[in-house]
């Protein structure tokens, strides 16, 4: 196996969105990411030290993408349906990291970048669901009830729970519609 790696950090994250998407987080091993990624087993602990690090990295990559998305569909003058549309197809289009997030007993917490990665996300939420009308003066509570919505919905379709007549992000911004109508003008 060769010692020497291009970019050994990327690959293994590479790796293991593949094998997470294959069988989910609790199986994968850096034994066998080191082996998809054609590298020593002793490679990928010089980058993450653990199964727990490498995850770590993965959820803070997640947390960035998400407030990505977020952040985009607010600047795309999209509201908060927009915003949530964002969230299913960041979940059914990153379901690894979807599947890590919001698992905290697969990685450190108390991490210094996933906890910044986590605040970004929250915030970019956060400003969305404040810069709305319809959300009234309680916007900690609108928050959690779009999240809730959003969040749940991304897990049903994503746990095959629900059968799909349609794509995710249309169905997202119905069921969206339902928590927060649009105000006549």
């Amino acid at each position: 196996m060769p010692y020497h790696h291009g970019d050994l950090r990327r690959t293994m994250l590479t790796a293991a969105v593949e094998a997470i998407t294959e069988s989910g987080p609790a199986s994968i091993s850096l034994r066998e990411l080191a082996r998809r990624a054609g590298v020593s087993n002793a490679a990928p602990a010089h980058h993450f030290g653990d199964k727990a690090g490498l995850l770590t990295a993965l959820a803070t990559e997640g947390y960035d993408l998400l407030a990505d998305a977020i952040t985009e569909a607010r600047e795309a003058g999209g509201g908060m349906i927009d915003m949530g549309v964002a969230y299913v197809r960041f979940a059914v289009e990153h379901r690894a990291h979807f599947d890590v997030m919001f698992r905290p007993d697969f990685y450190r917490a108390d991490d210094e970048a996933l906890a910044a990665a986590r605040t970004r996300a929250g915030d970019a939420l956060a400003d969305g669901v404040a810069a709305d009308p319809r959300t009234g003066p309680d916007h900690r509570l609108a928050r959690v009830a779009a999240w809730s919505l959003v969040h749940g919905y991304a897990t049903l379709v994503l746990s095959g729970a629900l059968e799909q007549d349609a794509e995710p992000a249309v169905t997202a911004r119905a069921i969206a519609g339902f928590l927060f109508p649009r105000t006549e003008k």
